[in-house]
């Protein structure tokens, strides 16, 4: 089986499409990233669902690689024969989705073969299929797909299938296309065209860009991975483009991140405006108001593409998973957890973007004084913590953090952005939670601080107290934590979340290191003055990416293999912040543009708010 790190991503701003280096599309989510699949062998074998082109006989490619600045993907193999190319895009949506597939000759003449499997519904159902004067059209409930081609094809055993041959110089293509089954086929699609359009589209957006630095390459093409991850009508970001990968082979920690956390929404807003896409973030803040809009009592961790609420979790019993890793999950039971950190992860953004975004006036001031209303009257009580444990409940020293964080950003929206509220009863609230965390979350005699009050543990989630300006980077309780954290919380000199064979998390097994913790752990030591040793940390983290510049959720040290799901933006969004802090030879506080200015608004208004009313 192909491993993780053998995908590359092609998208159009809906969904998208996971190519393995011999040549298939092997998960496929059609019309959205959440929707069912109808290339499921991801997770299965190939009667779930592919799509294969590659020439007779042949296994890995010889190479592969994005056009620069896009995500256009080549795959060249190189035979006896000669060599070819194939080029696998899908053109940004204009109404229904496209996959289109073209066949280039770069040298001599290869036999090339293709077989198609369509199963909708995760590989659960068979289509019909029947042919028509424009190629093949497969039907199944709602979903009905059109292919059409310029080599001639033929159905095999509940399969499409095709041989041909291609010489320098020749192109062969293949365009398949989804619409809902009671609509009239949609337009035709002219894959040349289509290649042109989606050239045009990617290399405008890659033209916008301020990424610089050593590590610009890196920046950029994790920023068009966000980018790819970003669903298009709502300005939403999929913690992931896939279900199931396991955290664990062969073990049953295994999510599905077809979602959007409120969790992202500060690394996604700082990571977009590092990169100049002011639009993008926007987008993402408006999804985040839309989503938490409501009771802030009812505010949940997690929320689908279009912001519902309800992510039911089923297993799906007949797929055995990746390598055997099971169960496979839809949905997500963690959405109805009770997670302390969240209301302080959504005030945080908000405050960055009232500190950057030139367009992000007051109107979402009533509906952050509510949160933090809220807030207020729960901060005290024990929750499941930002990783999602299903073990019991308790005081994680994180989740105060960021109840601290939600005050804090209440009492500069005051101080800082003349806006109303009862700044003094916020800062009294700020020091007296400040007060506990350092009274309970504080291991004195290891100078550390640990995960959860009264805990011997060590948690990952401990190196952002510097991020969040609960301390100063130089404070010697943090350098201490740093220090713990290194000693005691790593493999291979990569940070683990936690440990899950003593944290009591509620699950069997074990799991590889978060690849978004080690950046945490650059990110603490350039604020510690230490940065030579992050930037070699750094650029060990950068190998871990695979040889298109992708991470995936987490990563094992001993199989030096690519875990979880994939691509994780969490990793990606860790990459450019780092990135740029490193360019800019500073740590940056989660509330502030990295490697931009802080805007302030006149005072005029603060010092009239300061009055604590």
């Amino acid at each position: 089986m192909a491993r993780i790190e053998d995908y590359a991503l092609i998208g159009d701003l809906h969904t998208a499409a996971l190519v393995g280096m011999d040549g298939s599309i092997d998960w496929l989510c059609l019309p959205h990233f959440d929707s069912p699949a109808c290339f499921a062998s991801l997770l299965a074998d190939p009667e779930a669902g592919r799509w294969v082109i590659a020439p007779d006989g042949a296994s890995r490619c010889t190479r592969r690689q994005y056009r620069e600045g896009t995500l256009v993907l080549e795959t060249e193999w190189e035979t006896e024969d000669g060599a070819v190319r194939v080029i696998d895009f899908m053109p940004p949506r204009d109404g229904v989705a496209d996959v289109v597939r073209v066949v280039e000759g770069v040298r001599g003449t290869v036999t090339m073969q293709t077989e198609l499997v369509l199963r909708f519904d995760y590989g659960h159902v068979v289509p019909w299929v029947r042919r028509t004067e424009r190629g093949l059209h497969a039907v199944a409930g709602p979903d009905s797909v059109y292919l059409a081609s310029t080599v001639p094809l033929h159905g095999a055993h509940f399969r499409t299938v095709g041989e041909f041959t291609v010489s320098a110089g020749e192109r062969a293509s293949f365009v398949l296309t989804w619409g809902p089954s009671h609509e009239a086929r949609p337009r035709a699609v002219d894959a040349e065209k289509a290649l042109r359009r989606t050239m045009d589209y990617w290399e405008q957006w890659t033209a916008r860009s301020q990424a610089t630095g050593a590590y610009r390459d890196a920046i950029q093409r994790s920023l068009i991975t966000l980018k790819a991850l970003t669903y298009m009508p709502t300005g939403g970001i999929v913690a992931a483009a896939t279900t199931s990968l396991p955290e664990q082979i062969g073990g049953p920690r295994n999510w599905d991140y077809r979602y959007c956390w409120l969790r992202d929404a500060t690394w996604t807003l700082q990571s977009l405006m590092a990169g100049g896409y002011t639009d993008e973030a926007a987008a993402w803040r408006d999804w985040l108001l839309r989503a938490v809009a409501g009771d802030p009592a009812d505010l949940q961790i997690m929320y689908s593409l279009h912001g519902a609420r309800r992510l039911p979790e089923a297993e799906l019993d007949w797929l055995p998973g990746f390598e055997r890793s099971s169960p496979v999950r839809i949905g997500n039971a963690a959405a109805g957890q009770f997670q302390l950190d969240v209301w302080g992860e959504v005030l945080d953004g908000l405050a960055l973007t009232r500190n950057t975004l030139s367009d992000d006036g007051d109107e979402s001031w009533d509906l952050q004084i509510a949160i933090m209303e809220h807030l207020e009257k729960i901060w005290d009580q024990p929750d499941n913590g930002l990783w999602e444990m299903r073990g019991p409940r308790r005081h994680f020293t994180h989740s105060k953090v960021m109840a601290w964080v939600a005050a804090d950003r209440m009492v500069k929206g005051v101080e800082e952005s003349g806006l109303p509220g009862p700044v003094d009863r916020w800062r009294e609230l700020r020091d007296r939670i400040h007060a506990d965390v350092l009274e309970h979350g504080f291991d004195a005699k290891r100078n550390t601080f640990v995960q959860s009050y009264g805990s011997d543990e060590l948690d990952a989630s401990l190196l952002l107290i510097p991020r969040v300006g609960f301390l100063p980077h130089d404070d010697p309780r943090v350098i201490g934590t740093i220090e713990a954290i290194q000693r005691d919380l790593t493999r291979d000199g990569f940070v683990l979340r936690y440990n899950p064979e003593s944290s009591d998390d509620g699950l069997p097994g074990r799991e590889g290191i978060f690849v978004a913790c080690s950046f945490w752990l650059v990110e603490a030591l350039i604020g510690a003055g230490r940065n030579d040793e992050a930037e070699k940390l750094f650029c060990r983290l950068l190998e871990l990416r695979n040889d298109v510049g992708l991470l995936s959720e987490e990563w094992d040290p001993d199989a030096r293999r690519q875990l979880g799901n994939t691509p994780q933006a969490f990793s990606h969004f860790a990459l450019i912040t780092t990135a740029m802090q490193l360019h800019h030879g500073g740590a940056h506080g989660s509330d502030a543009p990295v490697g931009g200015h802080r805007r302030r608004r006149g005072h005029q208004k603060g010092e009239a708010a300061n009055s604590g009313t």
